[in-house]
């Protein structure tokens, strides 16, 4: 009797089961070949040597997001980065560069010089919906072994400015699915193959994963890469205020020092100079030297809040447009004046 009654079980089940339904493996397969190894070079200032640059190879992941080759990956693989290769599951590496970035969400997406032939487009979902306890996978080129996959749950969702100061735009998804170097931009799939995150980082004490991975919600991502189309502008910066503004003598509150400019970037193209030495300032780890920017189209650097509304303004304007930075450089106020690209 106890035999039949579960096979009259595993018949129901089977009877209620989704006719569409697929195994982890098979989903894994589907996917696959959206997602994209990142590979990028850049000029860092040497660790000794006042001036000197060494230039730097780096590898992060990404995920195919539209037919026309548009790739989403995380603003701190790409942002500052001189060139930009993406590889695909065959092997095949075309060139790529970066039309739209957001760091205070680590999110930016690149063009593609050319779609591959056969390339797989992944899909976006709704990360609204993704609730805590949902099984996900994560698929990316930890140490740059590409098409790694790890498999977790979501540990909690993080509303905007809760987790980093520094990334005061990123909704994130905290993951216990394993996430290392290279992961980085990578997507975050649930169990029906949709895109539901971008790997941002990792919390660690060891340097490798110990079950904190955040995730940015494709959500967010969709609307700051996608709808808003968030300016890059090649450079990074650090905000530099109290303390650290009388320091570098700012004739203002705050100001933002330019520590990396990427080549060819509007930054680069409308002068703005990066730093040339390594220093660290209360523990803070700079690269000092550089200009100083205090207001971009009379905008003046006050806050955070000050660079959301530069960016939206910079996101905003047409191509063409003429655009007016004021800088601090060795002691002097200077305006540069560029263009959008």
């Amino acid at each position: 009797m106890r035999l039949l009654a579960l096979s009259t079980l595993a018949a129901v089940a089977l009877l209620w089961a989704p006719a569409d339904a697929q195994t982890l493996a098979q989903v894994f397969k589907r996917v696959s070949p959206s997602v994209v190894v990142v590979r990028t070079r850049q000029k860092e200032v040497a660790a000794s040597g006042q001036g000197r640059e060494v230039s730097v190879s780096g590898v992060g992941s990404g995920v195919l997001i539209s037919a026309d080759g548009s790739v989403m990956t995380a603003a701190h693989v790409v942002h500052t980065a001189d060139a930009i290769t993406v590889e695909f599951l065959g092997g095949e590496t075309v060139g790529a560069r970066v039309v739209a970035s957001e760091p205070e969400a680590d999110v930016s997406l690149l063009q593609l010089e050319r779609v591959p032939a056969g390339a797989q487009v992944a899909s976006l979902g709704d990360s609204d919906r993704v609730e805590v306890g949902d099984q996900v996978f994560i698929v990316g080129a930890p140490y740059g072994i590409g098409h790694t996959l790890s498999v977790g749950h979501i540990s909690a969702r993080h509303k905007p400015n809760t987790v980093y100061s520094g990334m005061s735009l990123a909704e994130f998804l905290q993951t216990d699915a394993a996430i290392n170097q290279g992961n980085s931009g990578g997507p975050m799939f649930s169990m029906s193959g949709a895109v539901i995150g971008i790997v941002s980082h990792i919390i660690s004490k060891s340097g490798g994963f110990e079950g904190l991975g955040f995730v940015v919600t494709a959500n967010m991502a969709r609307r700051l890469l996608l709808e808003q189309k968030s300016f890059w502008s090649g450079l990074d910066g650090y905000l530099l205020w109290g303390d650290l503004a009388r320091v570098f003598n700012l004739p203002q509150p705050v100001g933002l020092l330019v520590q990396r400019v990427a080549e060819r970037s509007p930054a680069a193209l409308v002068g703005l100079r990066g730093g040339t030495m390594r220093a660290t300032i209360e523990g803070q780890a700079l690269i000092v030297g550089g200009d100083v920017i205090l207001a971009v189209d009379g905008i003046p650097v006050e806050s955070r809040a000050t660079y959301e509304r530069m960016q939206e303004r910079l996101s905003r304007l047409p191509s063409g447009a003429p655009v007016t930075v004021t800088v601090l450089r060795e002691g002097r106020q200077l305006q540069l004046v560029g263009r959008v690209p």
